[in-house]
């Protein structure tokens, strides 16, 4: 069976022997029946006259660094058929080193080709004598649409575990204790708040608002303001740590034996 071999190069002239050494390269066997196309001067174009899919081997013989550009290396996954071959041929001299080897083989495996290799070759060119580097790859077969079935690792099959109907249960009502089973007495509806300072509400029936009465209320006099005393030390803080009952609630920080004044922006705005 005849297959199609393009040959593409920035050259003005190629010979035909040079296309049948670089499909060599490519086919470890004999070249067989072929009858390559050969463009040149490619550098030039940026879609190739090629119908999708429709040759086998692709190849390019460059003599710049610059061939083939990004427009036309898009041309090689439309125009190579599924399974085909394609073969970049560089003069070593000419490519700037290792960066645009990688290059191109970076730009091969984001095109969907596979067994992309970078070998060492001899120029394609008899009366060339350069050294020259051969980036070859393979197109998968299978096309675009194609649906494969992917293999399914054996999932572990976890033990059965067996249940003895007559195997002893613990009745989970014989772990409470007579506390457990006790209701919890709410507090009745319209009691006393509980609260940081308690206090006897107005329907009070508890009996904390008698207590509160006997409890005699200390007033603010004026020897309090001249000179302040604390029998508990901590009436000059502040309200923070006053009790109930402490005359002082309400009047700024002091210190004891101090008379008890406001600062003079006291009554002043903020604003």
């Amino acid at each position: 069976m005849q297959e199609s071999v393009l040959a593409l190069t920035d050259l003005a002239v190629l010979p035909t022997s040079a296309v049948f050494n670089a499909v060599k390269m490519i086919k470890n066997e004999g070249v067989g029946n072929i009858d390559p196309q050969v463009i040149t001067q490619a550098s030039l174009l940026y879609k190739l006259p090629m119908d999708f899919a429709s040759v086998d081997i692709m190849v390019f013989i460059c003599s710049s660094s610059e061939f083939p550009d990004h427009q036309l290396f898009e041309e090689i996954p439309r125009v190579v058929k599924p399974g085909g071959m394609v073969l970049l041929h560089q003069s070593s001299e000419s490519a700037p080193g290792e960066m645009k080897t990688s290059l191109l083989v970076r730009k091969l495996l984001v095109a969907g080709f596979v067994d992309v290799k970078v070998f060492p070759v001899n120029s394609v060119i008899q009366s060339e004598a350069a050294q020259f580097l051969g980036i070859k790859a393979r197109k998968p077969s299978w096309k675009i649409g194609s649906s494969f079935a992917l293999e399914r690792k054996p999932t572990k099959v976890l033990p059965k575990v067996q249940i003895d109907d007559d195997m002893d249960l613990i009745d989970e009502d014989s772990l409470l204790t007579e506390a457990d089973l006790k209701k919890p007495q709410l507090p009745p509806s319209g009691d006393c708040e509980v609260g940081s300072t308690r206090k006897a509400c107005k329907n009070c029936t508890c009996g904390r608002a008698e207590v509160e009465e006997k409890v005699p209320k200390l007033e603010l006099t004026m020897d309090h303001l001249n000179n302040p005393q604390s029998a508990c030390g901590s009436c000059g803080l502040g309200d923070a740590f006053r009790c109930g009952t402490c005359p002082y609630r309400g009047l700024p920080p002091f210190k004891l034996g101090e008379k008890v004044t406001l600062a003079g922006n006291f009554l002043v705005a903020d604003i």
